[in-house]
């Protein structure tokens, strides 16, 4: 079981993602915005992935993620995967140093084989 937090402003994708997330016996907390995720990225216990979202209103994943590097200078090591319709997807994961994308929408399939690669490949806190 991971702990992943979901964080994308469309409630159905948040509803839909986070119950195929929780079927697969993994604990899922979620945000509707950015200012939200940065709360509940806060409190214990730290994600093993960050699923997030690209275009929200104020605080998009790009602007959250920086924020989380700002705090606390990434030390926790925690791998984004970035969802998003856009065509520039993989030009902002590689801006943002994450090798992790799914394109909306995405299958079932496709999405969880990107997050069990990210899930195997997380590396230790480095406050750990």
């Amino acid at each position: 079981m991971a702990h992943l937090l979901l964080v994308d402003d469309d409630n159905d994708i948040v509803e839909a993602v986070g119950d195929m997330l929780r079927d697969k016996g993994h604990e899922v907390r979620t945000a509707s915005t950015g200012e939200e995720g940065l709360i509940v990225l806060r409190a214990a216990p730290l994600p093993d992935v960050l699923v997030l979202d690209v275009d929200m209103p104020v605080l998009g994943g790009p602007g959250m993620a920086h924020k989380m590097l700002l705090h606390d200078a990434g030390e926790e090591n925690i791998p984004i995967l970035l969802m998003s319709a856009r065509h520039d997807l993989p030009e902002i994961a590689r801006q943002m140093g994450t090798q992790y994308s799914v394109a909306k929408p995405t299958t079932i399939d496709a999405f969880l084989e990107v997050l069990d690669r990210a899930l195997r490949e997380r590396r230790a806190p480095l406050s750990a």
